[in-house]
């Protein structure tokens, strides 16, 4: 859709990311240990080796990573998706608390790569389609996760020196709009409206986005084009 636009779409993924999910399956060893700082400066190197700043689109930790890359002012533009909070981001609703619940509930977690099961990923991702459709995204995309990521973000306000921070002041940031699902479990509206009231003090545009009836599955359950149309509009603004 974006290069019908007449954008070039990349998708770097996380350091040593597989190819399939059948694959992240058989080796989820592969996704330990990697930290929030680890996969920004694997996305800051891939940013820094094109010839011009990019517009940077991530969801989930994909977003708080997309504010983060664009708060070092490597962004002609941003779109973070349902974005997982960053320090000095305060609501910890009930619901993001119980969709980390999986990960934070061990803290040997953190150093491991965590599945969910279908339903830990009905209630975090798929709580706003149908039980058919969640089953179809869980079999498509499901694969364990770092566990180290979610403790980071759940710390980020107890820790000074947390690597869940945003400069949120760099007035190279670039235009941002934040996007978030109504009916998000797993990034709460709260928590997107409060990464927002922090953006919004940058020198730049900074605009919000409810995206109504949606859960965290946003980007790829059957209602993505909505998420699609309303990310490129804002890009065309200034790219």
């Amino acid at each position: 859709m974006f290069e019908e636009a007449g954008y070039t779409a990349l998708t770097p993924g996380w350091p040593d990311d597989p190819e399939t999910v059948e694959e992240a399956n058989a080796h989820p060893e592969v996704f330990a240990g990697k930290s929030v700082g680890d996969i920004a400066d694997h996305l800051d190197a891939v940013i820094r080796g094109l010839d011009r700043k990019p517009v940077i689109i991530g969801h989930s930790f994909g977003g708080l990573l997309t504010e983060i890359l664009a708060g070092r002012g490597l962004a002609v533009a941003s779109v973070p998706i349902s974005p997982a909070p960053f320090r000095g981001v305060l609501p910890l609703p009930i619901s993001a608390l119980k969709a980390a619940g999986p990960v934070l509930a061990n803290p040997a977690n953190r150093h491991r790569a965590v599945p969910l099961t279908f339903e830990q990923f009905r209630f975090g991702f798929g709580n706003a389609v149908s039980e058919e459709e969640a089953r179809e995204l869980y079999a498509t995309f499901a694969v364990p996760g770092s566990g180290e990521p979610i403790f980071q973000a759940a710390a980020a306000n107890l820790n000074p020196w947390t690597e869940a921070k945003v400069d949120t002041k760099n007035p190279d940031r670039g235009p941002m709009l934040i996007i978030v699902g109504e009916k998000d479990h797993q990034a709460p509206d709260a928590i997107a409206e409060a990464s927002f009231k922090k953006q919004k003090r940058n020198v730049g545009v900074t605009e919000f986005a409810v995206i109504a009836g949606r859960g965290h599955s946003i980007t790829v359950d059957s209602g993505w084009r909505e998420v699609a149309d309303t990310a490129l509009a804002f890009v065309k603004r200034f790219a």
